[in-house]
């Protein structure tokens, strides 16, 4: 889990993987965010992640801040049973950093796209690896940017429950009288409770901070978002046969 300064330490070399040897255990480095970045501010991403391979640590930090937001963003678009939301930032910032290590200018013309990638990657192989390891099924998690109705769909279960969300009329593909009945929907199948649970916890508050917020116990916290789980999990089963009809 992040310590609350988001500071923790660099054990290990930038050296990129070899294919056939296991990979060592990652520690995500990330140094006091007081450090003077602004002499790479004026800098490409892909100039920066240069520095990087020389051994410039201050570099590394400077990515690592800057895409840390970023990481944020990425992680709570998934909801694993059990794991802290911080489990899962921390997993995107392993894969921030295994991007800084890897990433080859002369195959990939994007840093930001190839750092998407490796986040995501990351995160979703920790779910099945936490998921083999406890037996759980795979579908134990929920990926709140599934879209709603199918894969062309640009609507998701994220942007519905994002209060002060509003798209360009232009952009959405579902109909106001849709939209409008998955609003109906969410608010009648979670409780005052779980509206408000899912709601911190989609704004990046620990299981820890939203128990503290809301005068509750950490278990009564898990209890709730294991039922949101569920009732999402069944909603979105349920929409998907009426498009199937």
């Amino acid at each position: 889990m992040l310590p609350e300064d988001d500071a923790f330490l660099l054990d290990f070399p930038l050296r990129q993987a070899v294919p056939g040897e296991p990979e060592q255990p990652v520690s995500v480095p990330l140094l006091s965010s007081s450090a003077a970045h602004s002499v790479y501010e004026g800098m490409t991403d892909e100039d920066v992640v240069a520095l990087c391979r020389t051994g410039d640590s201050v570099a590394v930090e400077y990515l690592l801040n800057k895409y840390k937001n970023f990481v944020r963003s990425k992680a709570r678009s998934y909801f694993l049973i059990g794991a802290d939301h911080e489990d899962i930032v921390q997993e995107g910032m392993i894969g921030l950093y295994k991007a800084i290590r890897d990433f080859r200018p002369e195959k990939l013309a994007s840093f930001r796209a190839f750092a998407e990638l490796c986040i995501t990657r990351q995160i979703i192989t920790a779910i099945k690896t936490a998921t083999r390891q406890k037996h759980i099924p795979l579908n134990s998690y929920v990926s709140l940017n599934k879209p709603l109705y199918d894969e062309e769909s640009d609507r998701t279960l994220l942007d519905v429950c994002a209060e002060g969300h509003s798209s360009n009329p232009e952009e959405l593909i579902i109909s106001q009288e849709d939209l409008r009945g998955i609003h109906q929907r969410i608010d009648e199948v979670l409780s005052d409770l779980e509206q408000e649970v899912l709601a911190a916890y989609l704004d990046g508050k620990s299981y820890q901070e939203i128990a503290d917020n809301l005068g509750r116990h950490v278990k009564s916290i898990d209890n709730a978002l294991q039922r949101v789980k569920r009732k999402l999990e069944r909603y979105l089963e349920d929409m998907e046969a009426q498009n199937n009809d």
